[in-house]
């Protein structure tokens, strides 16, 4: 199966070309798809249920909420785990379930039996909801609303509220991958009717008749329609409220042909929502501000960005003196995190073309196989686009260079040997070029085949991990696996075809440069390595506090360097 690979490779150039320039075209394509983070998400997959009940106590919220919510969620199809929390005024229920489980299809399993428990909640007591599919990393953006010192009298924190609900909220809702954004600190906005109770009393009417007035007089509704010749005319009651003038006119009760108002038993006013807590920042007082949050799967990169480009459009809409103030921003790190993978991808890229380039003693040999590396690296992440995984430092700062280019240097390294053994001095022909190529490669592949196969094993038991340690190593296991895969792959087929392309004809006949050099770096690392013996066994007997495994250490290096420099290296003469 391998020789036959080779074979076609080889005979068929210009097939071989034409897929080798559809695997660059794919992995192009896939880059501009691939998701970027920072860190892996190693959030299991949960559901949370909230319910907020204002006035009951944390006993009647496990009673009348939490329980009968936890009894219905209990029987649902591959759930691990179930925990719950009741606070006075507050519910919250997780459902864990298994990570192989679709989470949408989890949110639906969910939100069905939410109905069925609904129909038994009593009235008032609050209505349970699906948090937003995000996790503990799906915070990307965090921002607050900063007022210029010019206008800081001019709004306060109802107004600033008021303006992170109505107009900043609204705006990043629509971004592509923001799931929800939460508003922090500030007040929260209400139109307020404080009673006067000894007015109340001399009319005759209770609390309750100024809320039944409230709640049946703020209202819109529709009466059909009238026909009158050609047209049609929409009939349509208008009753909703939209200042505290229409609120103060609403009618409570008569008392002697006389409406009695809600200005005549209260006082309408603005107020705002009961507060448990203020947000600050930098000790300059309270502040108001939102956490972004993003859909979990979402490309992280590509949200901030686009939510970044909103905030450009969403400062146009703020009055004058209040601005967008970001201190948090995850593409900061995600930059950082591509920087950093960046940087030690080509230097190991580099280190090892040269490495390549020098002991090969053949630069176009060294390119043949340094150019292994960016094919298997757009292989790698084509399949991490299909497999559905992110490039962050955990999947990308693994890569390495020495195992992905291992079968093709074998197959370079012993088509170079052959050459030079049976056809030193002369030109070949491109079929006779061909013909080597084909029986060289196709003796030497088993071997690199077989070594890369044993590679690729190492990685098998990461792929069991469960758990918080599979989310965080499974995808370095992905990529690396993907690459050397792609790396065989391209050794079987790319390769040979490029060294029987772009290999010299003309076959140098004696020792390469690079064949003479051998002999004086056997040299230089023996030298180094024996005096490096003897540094290490100086310290270890200076440090006596030191255990005693670095003299046994010492003595064997010191040993094996020793015969290695006894063992008749000599310089070379020319």
């Amino acid at each position: 199966m391998i020789d036959r690979i080779i074979t076609f490779s080889v005979r068929n150039k210009l097939i071989t070309g034409l897929l080798l320039l559809a695997l660059i075209g794919w992995g192009t394509y896939s880059l501009t798809r691939l998701p970027i983070d920072a860190l892996p998400d190693v959030t299991n997959n949960q559901v949370l249920v909230n319910t907020i009940a204002p006035n009951l106590a944390t006993q009647e919220v496990e009673k009348f909420i939490t329980f009968p919510l936890e009894q219905a969620f209990k029987n649902l199809p591959d759930v691990v785990e179930l925990r719950s929390v009741s606070r006075s005024g507050l519910s919250v229920i997780t459902v864990v379930f298994k990570d192989a489980l679709d989470p949408n299809l989890a949110r639906q399993w969910v939100g069905e039996r939410i109905l069925q428990v609904q129909a038994n909640i009593p009235p008032g007591y609050g209505t349970p909801e699906i948090a937003p599919p995000t996790t503990g990393t799906g915070e990307i953006y965090q921002y607050t609303l900063a007022v210029d010192s010019a206008h800081k009298d001019k709004y306060d924190l109802i107004e600033l509220r008021t303006l992170q609900d109505w107009v900043v909220r609204q705006h990043l809702l629509g971004v592509p991958g923001v799931i929800d954004v939460s508003s922090f600190g500030g007040l929260l906005k209400q139109y307020e009717v404080s009673v006067d109770a000894r007015r109340l009393a001399g009319a005759k009417l209770s609390l309750l008749d100024v809320f039944a007035a409230l709640q049946n007089n703020n209202g819109n509704t529709g009466g059909s329609y009238i026909e009158k010749g050609p047209n049609i005319y929409f009939i349509r009651g208008e009753g909703l409220v939209t200042s505290l003038k229409d609120m103060e006119n609403i009618v409570v009760s008569s008392r002697g042909g006389s409406p009695v108002r809600i200005r005549d038993v209260a006082e309408v006013r603005f107020g705002h929502a009961v507060r448990y807590g203020a947000l600050t920042r930098n000790g300059e007082g309270e502040a108001v501000g939102g956490v972004v949050l993003m859909l979990k799967g979402a490309n992280a990169l590509a949200t901030v960005t686009a939510v970044k480009e909103r905030m450009v459009d969403v400062q146009h809409s703020l009055p004058e003196g209040v601005h967008i103030d970001a201190f948090v921003d995850r593409a900061k790190l995600v930059n950082k995190t591509i920087g950093t993978v960046e940087h030690n991808l080509l230097m190991g890229a580099l280190i090892v073309i040269g490495v390549l380039i020098l002991l090969l003693g053949n630069w176009r040999a060294g390119l043949i196989v340094a150019t292994v590396i960016p094919l298997a690296l757009l292989f790698a992440i084509s399949c991490m686009v299909v497999a559905g995984q992110s490039a962050n430092l955990m999947s990308m700062g693994a890569l390495d260079f020495g195992l992905i280019v291992d079968g093709a240097v074998i197959v370079v390294e012993g088509m170079m040997f052959a050459l030079h053994q049976r056809f030193g001095g002369q030109r070949l022909s491109r079929e006779c070029m061909d013909d080597e190529t084909i029986t060289s490669a196709g003796s030497i592949m088993k071997s690199a085949v077989f070594g890369q196969v044993i590679i690729l094993i190492v990685y098998v038991p990461i792929f069991a991990l469960i758990g918080v340690e599979g989310k965080m190593f499974r995808p370095m296991a992905f990529t690396v696996s993907f690459a050397i895969i792609g790396a065989l792959i391209l050794s079987l087929t790319y390769v040979p075809w490029a060294t029987s392309i772009f290999l010299s004809k003309d076959i140098p006949k004696g020792e390469s440069w690079s064949e003479r050099m051998m002999p004086v770096a056997e040299l230089v690392r023996a030298e180094v390595a024996f005096s490096c013996c003897i540094i290490t066994a100086w310290c270890s007997a200076v440090r006596c506090c030191c255990p005693l495994w670095p003299w046994s250490l010492s003595i064997a290096w010191a040993v094996s360097s020793f015969r290695n420099w006894t063992r008749g290296i000599s310089l070379p003469t020319s």
